[in-house]
């Protein structure tokens, strides 16, 4: 089994330029974050970079459908499309647990996510829905829109039982964050994280402004799930947002999340959580992990990078990745 190198990018008002860049670097793919309370607007920045790019697939990583009505979402993939071709886009899909939690919302219910990707893929096809209560379908003129039908492949990020049945009955695929998934022939897994230079430290200022993120992102985990004794400093990191009113947290959670580290975490974004969380490996030790993750069932590997350097960081990765 052979994998594939993408990466996952925040929709920055760089990313465009980043999608470029891994393009030439080899990733076959570039997903952009669909956080608005976070990021510029991903559809934008994935139009941005189709105009700037050949080959590479493009498409949010993933979608969150509460933020947009399906006809909304339908005519930004058409627009996609109509710049990039079908076979370079694809859709990932989820219930938005940043998207939404960045905004003090509880991620959607997997039934509401399985009825908005069928909306969408009926309107694609050029067919008349029923969305409450009333009958849609694609109007776009030539003009206005590629001709349908327009067939994309879905990608469905989900971790527990019943995101997995959404992925087989409604996606080509799997994107998870926490371990792989077998059992499925596109199973895509995100890794957070920096490579080191020869000799360099994992706590070194370099490696925490590229990757401090990630370690923040497994405290978040570990607190949330009561996981206290996985990673240095979980238990006092979740008592440095004691102050914040509980119906405000979120914001303060959020701040600089997924690339970079906010003020009340950077006190716990250690050497020794850096080690621990395992976002700083030289080049071996992420070949190892790439291994491991290979042998779990993973196809593809999604890798996020961040910090002030990211033509670096994708570079760094792409060398080190050998499978």
């Amino acid at each position: 089994m052979t994998m594939t190198l993408s990466c996952s990018l925040t929709s920055s008002l760089a990313s465009h330029e980043h999608a470029r860049i891994a393009e030439d670097l080899g990733y076959a793919r570039a997903l952009f974050y669909d956080s608005p309370a976070l990021y510029a607007d991903v559809w934008v920045q994935l139009c941005r970079a189709a105009e700037r790019t050949n080959r590479i697939e493009l498409g949010p990583g993933v979608l969150v459908p509460s933020l947009r009505h399906p006809m909304v979402t339908a005519a930004a993939i058409a627009q996609l499309v109509s710049i990039a071709g079908q076979d370079r886009v694809v859709v990932g899909v989820g219930t938005g647990f940043t998207g939404r939690v960045s905004m003090g919302q509880r991620p959607s219910r997997w039934r509401d996510v399985a009825e908005y990707i069928s909306a969408v893929k009926q309107l694609l096809a050029g067919n008349k829905v029923r969305w409450h209560d009333g009958v849609m379908q694609m109007l776009h003129e030539s003009a206005f829109a590629p001709n349908r039908p327009i067939t994309v492949r879905w990608l469905v990020g989900a971790e527990g039982p019943k995101g997995i049945a959404v992925a087989r009955s409604h996606g080509d695929g799997v994107l998870t964050v926490t371990k792989p998934l077998p059992g499925f022939d596109w199973s895509a897994q995100i890794v957070f994280g920096t490579v080191l230079a020869a000799a360099e430290e994992p706590g070194s200022d370099r490696a925490i402004a590229a990757a401090g993120h990630g370690a923040s992102v497994f405290l978040h985990i570990a607190a949330e799930f009561g996981q206290y004794d996985l990673l240095p400093g979980s238990r006092e990191w979740e008592s440095a947002y004691d102050d914040v009113p509980a119906e405000e947290r979120h914001l303060a959670l959020h701040l600089g999340h997924l690339h970079s580290v906010n003020d009340r975490d950077r006190p716990f974004v250690t050497k020794e959580l850096m080690t621990a969380s395992g976002v700083a490996l030289d080049p071996q030790q992420w070949r190892g992990r790439i291994a491991e993750l290979k042998q779990a069932g993973a196809t593809e590997i999604v890798y996020q990078p961040a910090g002030p350097d990211i033509p670096r960081e994708l570079e760094a990765f792409a060398k080190s990745f050998v499978v």
